[in-house]
């Protein structure tokens, strides 16, 4: 695929649906929905209006009568944004619509293949389409207040009355595909799909998207608290990250408390991927010329783990993609 800058066309509803026949891709997540408390941690039906603002961001979550969709639901959203980044990847079309089976959904994100599974399944879609979103959020260097669903319309296909689902058609918003298309995604842990509480998922988002590949990212409760989206009171909060801390099974990150209630994330040691981009001493030297003062051996790691989030996209010339990138870098 040419580029990864700009926006692909919206194939629909004139275009092909693209298929999710992809097997074993690692799981992505959009930024945006890391970054903002959209999901609800409830496992009860959240009926309530969120309103969040932070660093100039405004975000109103509006459920339907079903209530919010969960962090759970957004297994759905995952699933389909690891299709079409893999698919990205390698080459091939991909549309807003897509067509999946939910055998495979619920296989690739550890959920049980019995029959309840495939009623909560079509409840999860309900809840994300019935779930509005004004926002001013950035996606794909776009920033537009806009409301919208989460998913804009659902079917499911099943082999007889009252049999099970065949097949799953789902038109993703325009703004998350937009996302997608940008490459405003990040790599999950595939055991992400292991945690099984709300706010333990939620909190390592928050750890993936701030802490990513640095050794540690501190943050108050209070802001954790904000950020998170918890509706229980700060006290209660807090105790259930000592808890988390207590338990230690995040995936890719430790958990501390430091003074001044403040958490600590930690990265755990990882291994630099072998398949990583090779840079000449010429574009180290030449990136070092870009941004004086800057270390650029720090920028290369930097580059590397951008490169490794969002899904390590086959470079025909990394040097001069890695200059490119840089160039992009503001300064401090």
């Amino acid at each position: 695929m040419a580029g990864t800058g700009g926006l692909l066309p919206d194939r629909h509803p004139t275009g092909d649906f693209f298929v999710c026949d992809l097997f074993g891709v690692s799981p992505k997540d959009d930024l945006a929905s890391m970054e903002h408390p959209i999901f609800s941690l409830s496992t009860r039906p959240d009926t309530r209006v969120l309103s969040y603002a932070h660093n100039g961001v405004e975000v109103q979550v509006t459920p339907s009568v079903k209530g919010r969709a969960t962090i759970h639901d957004k297994d759905i959203l995952i699933y389909c944004i690891s299709q079409l980044v893999a698919a990205m990847n390698k080459g091939r079309s991909i549309g807003r619509t897509l067509t999946l089976k939910a055998h495979d959904l619920l296989v690739a994100t550890n959920r049980d293949t019995g029959g309840d599974s495939y009623v909560r399944l079509r409840e999860g879609f309900e809840r994300l389409a019935g779930t509005r979103i004004t926002t001013n959020i950035d996606t794909g260097g776009v920033e537009a207040t806009r409301g919208f669903g989460l998913i804009e319309s659902w079917e499911i296909l099943r082999r007889s009355k009252g049999g099970r689902m065949v097949s799953v058609t789902v038109t993703l918003s325009e703004w998350l595909y937009r996302a997608v298309c940008a490459r405003s995604v990040l790599t999950l842990s595939r055991d992400y799909f292991r945690l099984r509480k709300p706010l333990e998922r939620r909190v390592y988002e928050l750890a993936r998207k701030h802490c990513g590949r640095q050794a540690e990212w501190a943050i108050s409760i209070p802001t954790l608290h904000l950020k998170a989206g918890s509706a229980a009171p700060v006290r209660v909060f807090r105790a259930a990250i000592r808890k988390m801390i207590a338990q230690n099974h995040l995936p890719d990150y430790a958990l501390s408390e430091r003074g001044g209630d403040i958490l600590v994330v930690t990265r755990r040691a990882k291994p630099r991927p072998m398949d990583a981009p090779i840079l000449s001493d010429e574009t180290l030297q030449a990136a070092k010329a870009l941004k004086p003062g800057t270390d650029v051996h720090a920028l290369r790691a930097r580059w590397l783990a951008w490169w490794d989030e969002t899904g390590r996209a086959r470079l025909g010339n990394p040097d001069r993609a890695f200059l490119a990138w840089v160039k992009t870098q503001k300064d401090g």
